[in-house]
């Protein structure tokens, strides 16, 4: 019965990608036709490759490691409501965004700096951050959840306050940049962000899923964990590290898109229940299918215009997680 399920629902999610992601390469402020495929004479092709094509996997790659990522942060602390934001990455990336946007770029003019420059600094920002966070957290015995918890709070209030000197120091231009990067920017889609995702993916998602059945154990407590043989601080420190460059180059690449990491493993958990096993892939697929489903509203919606696809998941996850949260708890009552 389970096999049943878990077959059908992931048949489901695998056939809503590929119509969500034929609609999200056609539709848009301009519909392109079928026909701009093998027409490579009409602009509606170079649309079709040049643009559209590179945004859907770059934002079918960020949902499914951005909720894959959360997955593993909400069995590590054995906490439904975590999020990848509270190890402190996303906030040290959105730091360190922001700070080379304002500060770095107009000081260094070389066409590799404008190029490297914003995704680097992210990438560094998040990284270094979690591993400061990861050093102080770490005890005898291991990483101390609670003290990690409290110092990922820490850091990203610290992050929010100085990005908000930043911004306050800025120019107008300077400052518009910044605020739609901190919403989500899938405008610039490259194969050079692919390239960099797709890399990352092969090396730590399967490290992430061969980790599935030490997650099911570490969720009875870490000190039974141990008793079954789990090296409980090792799978800490290989899954935090692997979640902190995930997201780091999710953030580096398209700015901060929140709810993905929260609300998705949530409702895979609702669906196919809390094996680790099932969750983690079924994760991957339902996180693209979510953040392909946000950009497709993002350009939709206010045509000729578009909104911020971070916007998009905000307005569509934090009601939809309160609903989950209500129901779940009238479940507990009965």
């Amino acid at each position: 019965m389970r096999f049943t399920r878990s077959a059908f629902l992931w048949s489901v999610s695998a056939a809503l990608v590929v119509i969500i992601g034929g609609v999200a390469l056609h539709a848009g402020s301009v519909w392109i036709p079928i026909s701009a495929w093998w027409d490579t004479s009409d602009i509606m092709h170079r649309i079709l490759v040049e643009l559209r094509l590179p945004r859907a996997i770059l934002v079918l790659l960020c949902g499914a490691l951005l909720s894959v990522s959360g997955a593993v942060i909400q069995s590590l602390f054995r906490n439904p409501l975590a999020d990848p934001g509270l190890i402190g990455v996303s906030g040290g990336a959105a730091f360190a965004a922001v700070l080379w946007q304002v500060l770095g770029a107009p000081l260094i003019d070389h066409p590799l700096a404008d190029l490297l420059g914003l995704p680097l600094s992210a990438f560094l920002g998040g990284v270094l951050v979690t591993a400061v966070v990861m050093r102080l957290s770490s005890a005898g015995q291991g990483l101390s959840v609670v003290v990690m918890l409290l110092m990922g709070i820490a850091v990203n209030a610290t992050a929010t306050a100085g990005i908000a000197v930043l911004k306050y120091a800025s120019d107008t231009m300077t400052l518009r940049q910044v605020t739609f990067w901190l919403m989500g920017n899938v405008q610039q889609a490259n194969w050079s962000q692919i390239a960099l995702l797709v890399a990352l993916a092969i090396g730590l998602v399967p490290i992430i899923i061969r980790s599935a059945r030490m997650l099911n154990v570490l969720l009875l407590g870490s000190e039974q964990a141990l008793l079954l043989g789990v090296n409980v601080p090792v799978l800490q420190w290989r899954l935090i590290i692997s979640v902190a460059l995930l997201v780091g180059a999710v953030v580096s690449c398209v700015g901060l898109i929140g709810f993905v990491g929260l609300v998705v493993p949530h409702i895979v958990r609702v669906l196919v229940g809390v094996d680790n096993r099932r969750v983690l892939p079924m994760s991957l697929l339902a996180g693209g299918l979510f953040l392909l489903i946000a950009d497709v509203l993002s350009r939709t919606l206010m045509v000729p215009g578009e909104l911020p696809i971070g916007l998009i998941t905000s307005l569509i996850g934090g009601p939809f997680f309160m609903a989950l949260i209500l129901w779940r708890h009238k479940g507990r009552a009965r």
